[in-house]
């Protein structure tokens, strides 16, 4: 009987592969500047700790908000001109086809005199041009308005840019201190996603084909697990290796060695 039990303990070893892994957060994200300033405040007592919305590296945005207030300004008063504008164009519209009519009425009567007529002809040119000289300023206008829209646009991005909150994920790192300037793709902090963990395994060729049919033990315990991602092109720095994660719960703490068993079902 011990024989059999013995024999049967083997061949499980024998059929099993065992891997060691890092119980890393389930992603690191390198946070880069989107913009130039000056780093007015970070916080590095929030280091390994998961954060909330407030900021932990500003940037000064001191002249993005007042010109933001200057910018909100005009397009108030270009609205209001806008809108004046073409109040003005409506009606010019309704006089000049009332022009339009009366010259059309005269033009061929006998009885008006070449100066009557050369006079309502002058005036309804006049008029064509006032009206003209209007829809082009209301053009103008609808153009410069449409500038301080975007403009608008990139500063409230620029001020936004300047505050880096990433709630609910964990910040890892943090690479620039109060008083440096930053500059566009620059890096300025790591985060990490802690709401699940990640190991990462490295299977021969000949196990990559069943790999998500095995049964996973973490640590001697059998779990629900599988593998979630699986490279069928081979490590470049693991050569011959296929590398393979599997995504489980989040621990209280990171970072430990977890031994990892495949075995068949």
């Amino acid at each position: 009987m011990k024989f059999f039990i013995l024999l049967s303990l083997l061949a499980a070893t024998l059929f099993s592969k065992v891997y060691y892994s890092k119980v890393a957060p389930y992603q690191i994200r390198d946070i880069s500047s989107n913009v130039t300033g000056l780093v007015t405040r970070t916080h590095e007592d929030m280091l390994g700790k998961k954060l909330s919305s407030k900021p932990y590296i500003t940037i000064d945005a001191t002249l993005d908000i007042k010109e933001l207030h200057t910018v909100k300004e005009k397009i108030k008063i270009y609205t209001h001109t806008l809108y004046t504008n073409q109040e003005i164009l409506k009606n010019m519209q309704a006089l000049l086809e009332k022009k339009e009519t009366n010259y059309k009425e005269i033009k061929d009567l006998k009885i008006k005199s070449r100066i009557e007529k050369d006079k309502e002809f002058y005036d309804l040119i006049n008029s064509k041009n006032s009206y003209l000289a209007t829809q082009k300023e209301i053009n103008t206008l609808q153009i410069q308005l449409a500038d301080l829209q975007l403009r608008q646009a990139q500063l409230e991005k620029s001020i936004h840019d300047k505050k880096f909150t990433n709630k609910g994920l964990t910040l890892y790192a943090l690479y620039v201190k109060e008083g440096q300037v930053v500059t566009p793709s620059m890096l300025v902090a790591k985060v990490a996603d802690t709401s699940k963990a990640l190991l990462t395994i490295y299977l021969d060729a000949d196990d990559v084909a069943n790999a998500r049919k095995k049964v996973i033990y973490i640590n001697k315990k059998k779990t629900p697990y599988t593998i979630n991602r699986l490279q069928t092109i081979a490590d470049s720095t693991n050569i011959s290796k296929y590398k393979a994660q599997i995504i489980i719960k989040a621990p209280k703490t990171f970072s430990q060695l977890a031994q990892i068993e495949l075995e068949d079902e």
